[in-house]
């Protein structure tokens, strides 16, 4: 399906900053500059704009128009459900170490598909909570055909336009289907250090797996967050009567 008007104006704008045309806390054109530009109306652009806002990507500033955002954000994992947005959940994070390749554990390796040895690119980050303290260490693990495909998946840094968009934009390939599976136990010594909290420590682990629309796994994310700062929410329809 072609994409309407306003997306391809976000994936045009999500590129430029991508490829480092505009750095954090840039000014982004203004609306009468894209609208001229593209020859569509203000509306429209505002809606672009409106897409990578809720991606985390710019923030609004008044008088000023779209800067480029300085604190990139992310989300726990788990929970990415058809309209939800980098800012749904999201928050501050640093990086753990650079990323690197290694064979994941065994339910690592059964939820991407991969032979037994086979190594996988390693992401971790650090989920931060308001006052900066943690809130949930997350390592997300690519296979090789997604992580060769996508070389900046390799590099320290953060990708500004955000892992799922990058990965779309290289590969062809986006999401179409998540599977969370959520369980608890005690932390890890590492994972204890990390989190900042005292052994022994209970906490809940998500393992969520992103697949595409042939169902191959595209990333295979671990959340590992304490107890004390864990919960789960869920709004449903009930129904009245028998």
């Amino acid at each position: 399906m072609p994409l309407l008007k306003y997306e391809q104006i976000a994936n045009d704008l999500r590129t430029r900053i991508a490829n480092g045309e505009f750095d954090p806390g840039d000014l982004l054109p203004s609306g009468r500059d894209l609208a001229e530009q593209w020859g569509v109306s203000r509306a429209t652009v505002v809606k672009a704009y409106d897409i990578l806002r809720h991606d985390g990507l710019v923030v609004a500033r008044q008088g000023s128009g779209f800067l480029v955002t300085e604190t990139p954000v992310a989300r726990p994992a788990g929970g990415r459900g058809v309209g939800s947005s980098r800012l749904s959940g999201g928050s501050p994070y640093r990086r753990i170490g650079p990323p690197d390749r290694a064979v994941p554990p065994a339910h690592v390796a059964e939820a991407l598909g991969l032979a037994a040895g086979e190594k996988a690119l390693r992401r971790v980050r650090l989920m931060l909570l308001d006052d900066g303290s943690p809130h949930s260490l997350v390592t997300a693990w690519f296979p090789a055909s997604v992580a060769d495909a996508a070389p900046r998946l390799s590099a320290k840094g953060p990708i500004a336009e955000g892992t799922t968009h990058y990965v779309r934009r290289e590969t062809g390939r986006g999401p179409v289907e998540g599977h969370d599976v959520t369980t608890v136990r005690l932390a890890t010594d590492e994972e204890a250090r990390l989190l900042e909290v005292e052994q022994p420590a209970a906490v809940a682990v998500v393992l969520h797996t992103a697949f595409d629309q042939e169902r191959r796994a595209l990333v295979c994310e671990e959340g590992v967050t304490p107890s004390h700062v864990y919960e789960q929410t869920d709004n449903y329809p009930m129904r009245c009567g028998n």
